[in-house]
């Protein structure tokens, strides 16, 4: 890093300049989002440059492939999630600005298998694909669909946001708060930055994903974690998505080589069952046992109101679920303290305690420089340090230091 840092600015952007399209002039042609006539929508419109995942369909319309909805959309219209849209034959997609931007713990994401104790810069633009009604970041995901949603774009390039990275001391890049999917053009060009400077670079999606999507960012991309929101079709449809395009998504991004993580958030009366979530544990199991998977605790948020907060309890049962199904990793997450032994990491051949956590810090670190069990030697999947002295170890007292950080 060197000691004059670019500074982040608030100016248009080297966005959508084809020939015989003047943006401004053609996005009165544009129909107007889900939300209806909200300010946000002015400033977002010219926040563009013609998007990758698409092909050209007769009669001026396109097709969308940045997510599994596969949109068709005609000329004046946008895709589902209300970010992209069709002007003049063109696909047209969000590009040079962030709506969410923090350092987090990577333990956080939740990813539990790539380098442990690191921070990761984390940045969200706005929109997507679903519409759950329990979202805990539903004032930039619903943006453009909900009038009370939304925040003010700040504008950026990728060159800056690597640069923060650097500044704030991150190991990894993640696109987060909002579905990643969607953006992919724009994190796809931050982390080709971040790659040539170092960083590990990770989605936290809710895994609707095409192959073609995957394929495109899989060169730049290293970590992929996965909402599994049900097992239930019914209520994936509730929430907006097709149950059987996430169970794809899962086994692609397997199948393509990233590092796969999954979460279910367990919420009350909605995926609680033993039965949900069993056949969840199962289906893991039969794309890769080594495949981590998160059951985390719901909270009241959004249109939600209704079902009591998850307890320890409930998450500790999932988890033990997921053992009994014979998955090698484990995590109850989010109730730090309260779920026994499921916030660790254990060697599934020796049953070694390997990494030890309390929350978001790490307490121990017992792997091998090889990312190998130091009993039995196993190797356990997952981006590790190459040396323990690079794991950032704690105590419980750090557990409200160990937090999400604004940038500087």
């Amino acid at each position: 890093m060197t000691s004059e840092q670019e500074p982040i600015v608030t100016r248009r952007t080297d966005r959508a300049s084809e020939p015989g399209l003047d943006l401004m002039d053609a996005l009165h042609d544009l129909r107007g989002p889900i939300a209806g006539d909200v300010p946000l929508a002015q400033t977002l419109n010219p926040l563009v440059r013609e998007g990758q995942l698409y092909e050209k369909l007769p009669d001026d319309a396109v097709h969308c492939f940045a997510c599994a909805h596969d949109c068709k959309i005609k000329p004046g219209g946008r895709g589902i999630c209300q970010v992209r849209y069709n002007l003049d034959g063109k696909l047209y997609v969000p590009w040079g600005y962030v709506a969410a931007l923090q350092c987090d713990p990577t333990e956080k994401k939740p990813f539990n298998h790539i380098y442990p104790g690191s921070d990761t810069l984390t940045f969200g633009m706005l929109g997507c694909d679903l519409h759950c009604p329990y979202c805990q970041n539903w004032d930039i995901s619903q943006a453009m669909r909900d009038a009370n949603a939304g925040r003010p774009p700040a504008l950026v390039t990728p060159k800056q946001l690597v640069e923060l990275a650097g500044r704030n001391g991150a190991r990894c890049v993640a696109s987060s708060y909002n579905e990643p999917l969607i953006t992919s053009e724009w994190a796809t060009a931050v982390f080709k930055e971040a790659k040539a400077a170092g960083f590990a670079c990770m989605y936290i999606s809710n895994g609707n994903a095409t192959r073609r999507v995957l394929e495109y960012i899989r060169p730049f991309t290293d970590g992929y974690k996965i909402d599994l929101k049900a097992m239930n079709a019914q209520n994936y449809q509730k929430l907006g998505g097709v149950l059987e395009h996430i169970l794809e998504g899962v086994r692609l991004v397997h199948e393509l080589g990233f590092w796969l993580e999954i979460v279910t958030l367990i919420v009350p009366g909605f995926n609680d069952s033993d039965a949900e979530l069993r056949e969840a544990a199962q289906f893991i199991k039969s794309v890769s046992p080594d495949i981590p998977w998160h059951v985390t605790a719901f909270h009241k948020d959004y249109k939600m109101q209704d079902p009591d907060n998850t307890g320890a309890q409930t998450l500790i049962r999932a988890a033990e679920i997921g053992y009994d199904e014979g998955l090698h990793f484990v995590y109850a997450g989010n109730l730090p303290g309260e779920v026994g032994p499921y916030e660790n990491t254990y060697c599934p051949n020796c049953h070694a305690t390997l990494i030890e956590r309390f929350g978001y810090v790490v307490l121990d670190y017992h792997l091998t420089a090889e990312g190998a069990c130091p009993k039995c030697r196993i190797r356990i999947p997952g981006l590790w340090p190459p040396s323990k002295d690079e794991v950032r170890l704690g105590s419980k007292a750090d557990l409200f230091v160990r937090v999400p950080r604004p940038v500087c």
